[in-house]
């Protein structure tokens, strides 16, 4: 299993390393001087013609009609457009439409900082967007022109530039696909939302858009569960009093009951989207709802009772300890990725085995029994107490100990799926650090708008006094401006990785499930085949056999 992700971002050199590089990398990345940018190596995209070979002569000619890209008054009238393809256009035209080639990143630059600066937001915006969806496709269509793919440069001078400009909703829309790398706006097959073990809290599996009821198993707990993916169609929520009976404050004080206090009971409704739906019903810790109607979501809960392990005549149900079959665990919301621990709801008519009125009629009726055979054999009651307490102490180690670990997976039937789930704790990780870089980022982009707001209310005012303060309010918008590029430059390399390691967890599972799907039909046809050959034999030999009988009949007759 090839699940590997390649390090070339950071070194320049395109290789793959082994999967200890990968946690080394990883690691690298993750506790680099705070938020100091990491260093990535960049290479300068250079204006080309495909129109001759690529011989030195053309890339020369080339480089000469990139640098005319930077005539102020072609880039006035570039710059003067509402799209990207009427910018790109107006360059065709100008260098011939029977030649093409990708524009130079530098002129991007230009021609993005210029449409800011003259408050044309609009155009800058469509060549974002264009350079986005602009992939190296090997030559293969390069009788056009077309723009180069954005760099860290490019974002930053976008989020500065809108901040600077207040449209600070687009400055924080390019922050968002910045988390994001080669998605376009419009992109409806995501990766999917990583779902972590309720147990061990490591990633497990990813729900995707189409996917409804997924068995998983866990590498390292070696339990498995079984995950409900799908929108919430109708919800209940029932607030419970929080008043603690007295017997069960003493219970809880003495920590005979360890049990969490609940504060609400959910119960909702989860339709996949091949339309199956089911019932939910559990309990939180808060009267907070863990998600509302319409959201999509996904449930983890213990293994049911339909999946099993048979080891000879027994059956062993591969869930966790100290859980129902089927009963849930955890939920997390696909919007934000939030995750709730569920726990488990009371009963209506609550947890008698702890009541007083349970407890006290228990000990009587022990009481009366040990006062009955003391009558009988005096030796008798000492004999049935050590009996109670061996019985209690080996049911409870059978339970809380031997049961745990038969009913666990064998260690080499998750070692298959150790490898991918260890990638996905990574990429669990790189995500979270990249929600939490984008939410400093965003934070910084208000006060980025705030300080110009606040240099332009100066500007207006005029008055001399007031420059000391401008001063310092361009100390801290350079400061900030600074900041900002730091964390994007992070962003766009966890990004990166996160995008290497999705590749490597969908070349394992889905290419080789459409293998498999193909291999599959394959192996179908030639067995229709070879069924169509056997029918065709059974013709022929009942063919054989007529023709057979029919000479009999002829020859027999006089």
């Amino acid at each position: 299993m090839s699940l590997r992700v390649v390090s070339s971002v950071f070194s320049g050199i395109y290789r793959i390393p082994n999967l200890h590089e990968t946690h080394s990398l990883l690691r690298s990345i993750f506790f680099i001087h705070g938020n100091k940018p990491a260093c990535i190596g960049r290479r300068r995209l250079i204006l080309y013609s495909s129109y001759s070979d690529q011989s030195r002569g053309s890339v020369g000619a080339a480089a000469d009609v990139s640098s005319s890209l930077l005539d102020d008054e072609f880039l006035s009238s570039v710059t003067a457009v509402r799209e990207a393809d009427e910018a790109l256009e107006m360059i065709s035209d100008r260098f011939g439409s029977n030649r093409g080639g990708i524009v130079e990143i530098d002129d991007c630059r230009s021609i993005i900082f210029a449409a800011v600066s003259r408050g044309n937001v609009e155009l800058a915006l469509s060549i974002f967007y264009a350079m986005r969806a602009s992939f190296d496709l090997g030559g293969s269509e390069m009788d056009r022109w077309r723009w180069p793919r954005p760099d860290v440069e490019v974002y930053t001078m976008l989020v500065n530039g809108l901040a600077a400009s207040l449209r600070v909703s687009d400055s924080l829309r390019i922050i968002t696909d910045i988390c994001r790398v080669g998605i376009s706006p419009a992109e409806e097959v995501p990766f999917g939302k990583v779902v972590r073990c309720p147990s061990c809290l490591i990633a497990i599996a990813v729900a995707q858009p189409q996917h409804g009821v997924q068995i998983v198993s866990c590498a390292n707990c070696r339990y498995q569960y079984e995950l409900f993916s799908g929108d919430i169609t109708s919800i209940e929520s029932e607030e419970l009093g929080k008043d603690i009976p007295l017997w069960e404050k003493g219970l809880r004080l003495i920590q005979i009951n360890k049990e969490k206090v609940i504060s609400s009971v959910h119960s909702i409704v989860v339709q996949t989207p091949s339309g199956t739906a089911r019932t939910h019903r559990f309990a939180t810790e808060t009267a907070e709802l863990p998600a509302q109607e319409g959201e999509r979501v996904t449930i983890a809960s213990a293994a049911p009772p339909n999946v099993y392990r048979q080891v000879g005549p027994f059956k062993f149900t591969p869930k966790a300890p100290n859980l129902y079959p089927g009963e849930p665990m955890s939920l997390t919301k696909h919007k934000d990725g939030r995750e709730s621990f569920l726990l488990r709801p009371p009963s209506k008519d609550g947890d008698k085995s702890l009541q007083p009125s349970f407890l006290i009629p228990l000990l009587a009726v022990l009481a009366t029994g040990d006062a009955a055979s003391g009558i009988i054999d005096p030796s008798l009651p000492q004999l049935l107490s050590v009996a109670a307490v061996t019985s209690l102490a080996i049911g409870a180690t059978f339970y809380s100990f031997v049961l745990p670990q038969l009913n666990q997976l064998p260690e080499r039937t998750v070692d298959v799926v150790g490898i991918k789930q260890q990638l996905l704790s990574q990429y669990d990780v790189l995500q979270r650090r990249i929600r939490d870089l984008k939410e400093t980022t965003e934070k910084e982009v208000w006060m980025l708008a705030r300080m110009c707001q606040l240099e332009n209310k100066i500007l207006a005012v005029g008055e001399p006094a007031y420059r000391t303060r401008r001063t310092r309010v361009k100390k801290v918008r350079e400061a900030l401006e600074n900041s900002i590029k730091g964390k994007i430059e992070l962003i766009d390399s966890y990004a990166r990785i996160s995008s290497m390691i999705e590749i490597e967890v969908e070349m394992d599972s889905d290419v080789l499930a459409a293998e498999a799907v193909n291999n599959t039909e394959n192996i179908a046809q030639q067995i229709e085949q070879v069924m169509e050959l056997e029918n065709l034999e059974e013709k022929w030999k009942l063919q054989a056999e007529a023709n057979d009988e029919a000479e009999r009949l002829i020859s027999s007759q006089p």
